[in-house]
């Protein structure tokens, strides 16, 4: 990997093997790094072009050897993403990765680093009405070691992010089953093209349209007349339900710990409302909702929900605000804080996860 040779300074004076802090020249390397890394990981999408250029990088820091393949690996399997989306109709003709970073602390020679990456990319129009762009706010946790030399080292990057992964961070499968059923639902099919599913607009009283301005309206700038869970499990079926009810659903009374009520207040509200299995529950039992047999059947309002790891519990919600005339739904979110991302780049992004789609 091309940064794996980059160095860069520990500080702008003589640096001691075992730094104790990280001044601010230190913490923007840190940040330089990390952007090249990223960066990098974007570029591997891209169709035929190259991300924006990744800063110079001056002096003297590194990725460990360990870390050098990890990465090197990670791209292979990020250009195997880049074709499988494109025998689906998807390409990406450009793409912007910033990283900011957080919050560093230096201990013993070892220093963790947590950064905040924006990427945006543009959707490549093979069909001729795909969103012009889709974008996400990532989070990540660096690690670096300072060497027997007194520079710092980039041993390891991980995500931090309760959502599903971003189209730029490598994911392998995970082989195990799930065959859902009852209130738990029955899984979808990702299957491409799928049997149409047309949906009638306004015979439940619904309002779609609006469901998907206020997801598209807040998917990045949260509401502030809702309570955040970002640090309580992830915000996402928090932002579906608030999107559900600008588009008309109803609260619907009792107690706040049974999953056949939905509601929200000013002290707390239903496990129904925060809980992706409870909300799942709900919609089933209320029959507010059925699920979809393939996940290319949602419409805007539709809801889309992953068990990443197939271990029979829901992990991640997330809302339908486009669909294009070539028939691929397109998905905004909350943890990770994503827009327009068609179904397509997520299951390539999470080939292991079970899926279960609802007409709402």
């Amino acid at each position: 990997m091309a940064v794996s040779a980059v160095l860069l300074p520990v500080s702008t004076a003589n640096a001691a093997p075992a730094p104790r802090t990280a001044d601010s020249a230190t913490t923007k390397t840190f940040a330089t790094l990390a952007d090249a890394v990223l960066t990098q990981r974007t570029a591997a999408l891209l169709d035929g072009r190259s991300a924006r250029s990744t800063p110079a990088k001056p002096g003297n820091i590194r990725l460990s050897a360990a870390l050098s393949r990890t990465e090197d690996t990670g791209l292979s399997t990020l250009r195997t993403r880049k074709a499988r989306l494109a025998s689906l109709g998807e390409a990406y003709t450009s793409g912007d990765t910033r990283v900011s970073v957080d919050t560093t602390s230096v201990k013993g020679g070892r220093a963790t680093v947590r950064v905040t990456e924006v990427t945006t990319l543009t959707y490549k129009k093979i069909r001729g009405d795909e969103p012009s762009t889709t974008g996400f706010r990532a989070h990540h946790e660096l690690n670096f070691t300072s060497t027997s030399k007194g520079k710092w080292e980039l041993t390891g990057i991980r995500p931090t992010d309760s959502g599903p992964r971003p189209i730029n961070e490598p994911r392998t499968a995970v082989a195990t089953t799930n065959t859902g059923g009852g209130l738990d639902g029955t899984p979808a099919s990702t299957s491409w093209p799928a049997r149409p599913q047309p949906k009638t607009r306004g015979t439940a009283g619904y309002n779609y349209a609006a469901m998907a301005a206020y997801a598209e309206k807040y998917w990045r700038n949260y509401n502030p007349a809702y309570r955040k869970f970002n640090d309580q499990g992830g915000d996402c079926t928090n932002f579906i339900s608030q999107a559900l009810r600008a588009g008309g659903w109803k609260n619907d009374s009792g107690s706040a710990t049974d999953y056949r009520n939905w509601w929200y207040d000013n002290t707390t509200q239903t496990t129904s409302w925060v809980g992706a299995n409870e909300w799942a529950w709900f919609t089933l039992s209320s029959k507010r909702a059925v699920n979809l047999a393939n996940v290319y059947q949602m419409d805007v309002g539709d809801i889309l929900q992953m068990d990443f790891d197939r271990d029979g519990s829901k992990d991640h919600s997330m809302m339908t605000t486009y669909r294009s005339r070539a028939g691929v739904p397109y998905l905004t979110y909350h943890s990770t804080n994503t827009y327009r991302k068609s179904v397509a780049s997520i299951i390539a992004s999470n080939p292991g996860a079970v899926y279960f789609a609802y007409r709402t």
